[in-house]
């Protein structure tokens, strides 16, 4: 996906309620190149004779992998480019397995406008599950011009 150089939402823009999703089908390559960028290389991720001993029953995603589709849509849609995670608080209710598509949502939930700081509700699910459950906060760009 092309870089776009364009800003995102400024802070003015964001009203609460606003949302986005995305979804993301986690393959076996995935796993794998998440392991190698993260340096993750867990049995429970990477070995299915092992995994298959766990209480999981066989190989599950990395949570962080999971966190990274909150991240993207942070990051490239809402609030977007020029943005900034302050902190995430994310709950991991279920596992995610190869094969699995991810749906992630973010939601505007406060806007402060004065401190340029949004807190988006957060969630992933897989079908009628959800799997990771939390909040971001995010600093986002007044608009030029505006007082900050």
């Amino acid at each position: 996906m092309p870089i776009k150089a364009e800003h995102g939402f400024y802070i003015e823009d964001l009203e609460v309620g606003m949302f986005r999703e995305s979804s993301h089908y986690v393959s076996e390559q995935d796993v794998e190149d998440f392991a190698r960028i993260s340096g993750d290389y867990n049995p429970l991720h990477m070995d299915e004779e092992y995994a298959k001993t766990t209480s999981f029953g066989g190989r599950i995603a990395h949570g962080a992998m999971t966190a990274s589709y909150v991240s993207a849509i942070l990051g490239n849609e809402l609030p977007g480019p020029g943005a900034v995670f302050t902190t995430l608080e994310l709950k991991f209710r279920a596992p995610v397995r190869i094969g699995d598509t991810v749906i992630a949502r973010a939601e505007v939930a406060e806007v402060n406008v004065r401190r340029r700081r949004v807190v988006l509700n957060m969630q992933c699910s897989v079908g009628d599950t959800i799997i990771a459950k939390g909040k971001a906060g995010v600093m986002v760009d007044s608009r030029p011009g505006e007082a900050s």
